[in-house]
């Protein structure tokens, strides 16, 4: 079902913001991971490892889920579609990889949250834990640092 003009860029709109967003807060926790697997000071170490839980929950996640469904409905709503041009779907995939990467590491970024918040003092194994975020997030800056092509049909 194609959407009208105002639609199309109203959609387009929340999926580039939504997009972008995802990427400055995936690099934001990047830049807080890495903060925490090299610092050697063990109260920073206990508050970046409690501040990932609510940067993931409230803020990645959603922009995640947002981009995703946009992204689907900006396809469907357009002349692109979803699978008729072989880019529409690579980035469909990418996407919905990373997606499902992140919603299966919300439960240990919570879980680490639970130990800093526990421990009293900082182990070698918040650091760890962190040093595999940095992986993850790492990864996820990469595959969204896919190139966007946007088209506005007037």
């Amino acid at each position: 079902m194609p959407l009208t003009a105002s639609l199309r860029k109203s959609s387009l709109t929340v999926h580039v913001r939504a997009s972008v967003g995802w990427l400055g807060a995936v690099a934001a926790f990047l830049a807080l991971a890495v903060t925490g697997v090299t610092s050697e000071d063990t109260q920073t170490v206990r508050a970046i490892s409690m501040a990932l839980e609510p940067l993931t929950r409230w803020v990645i996640v959603p922009l995640a889920l947002t981009s995703l469904l946009s992204g689907v409905v900006q396809a469907l709503g357009t002349p692109w579609g979803l699978f008729r041009h072989d880019w529409v779907g690579i980035k469909l995939l990418l996407t919905l990889v990373a997606t499902a990467i992140l919603l299966l590491t919300v439960g240990s970024i919570r879980a680490l949250a639970t130990r800093a918040a526990d421990q009293p003092g900082v182990s070698v194994d918040l650091q760890a834990a962190i040093g595999s975020l940095v992986l993850h997030s790492a990864g996820g800056l990469l595959v969204q640092r896919q190139p966007i092509r946007v088209s506005i049909h007037r």
